[in-house]
């Protein structure tokens, strides 16, 4: 697992970290059952803080992306991942000021769809369609 961290930009770490695990589940690099460093090791390789990689494997899996185990460690988790009810509303939560922000620069619906098809087209192709 390949993460880059960009150090001179206003986004957390633990945020950088997050969003590029899930974004390696969405596009297959990390598949469900697959191991992941542990906390010590993921800090150690990419230079950073234990405490801030602990942080993201605990969203991570109360949010159901990975389990861990004492034995096995930290690994891809998604068998339980559904887009219910509660996750749909949470996701309009989190789009609705991307839009917005969208709108005030001038965008039109279109030109925002398109922008969204080509991202989830290149995180995962065979979804696309």
């Amino acid at each position: 697992m390949l993460l880059k961290i960009n150090f001179s930009i206003d986004k957390p770490i633990y945020q950088q970290v997050k969003e590029q695990i899930i974004e390696g589940i969405a596009s297959g690099k990390l598949e469900n059952g697959e191991s992941l460093p542990s906390i010590r090791q993921l800090a150690t390789d990419i230079g950073i803080n234990m405490h801030t990689v602990n942080k993201v494997y605990a969203q991570l899996k109360n949010e159901g992306y990975i389990s861990i185990h004492k034995r096995s460690g930290v690994m891809v988790n998604t068998v339980n991942l559904q887009s219910g009810k509660k996750y749909v509303e949470e996701l309009e939560e989190k789009i609705k000021p991307i839009i917005a922000e969208s709108i005030c620069h001038g965008l039109t619906k279109e030109r925002f769809k398109e922008i969204t098809s080509a991202l989830f087209q290149h995180l995962h192709p065979e979804l696309a369609s």
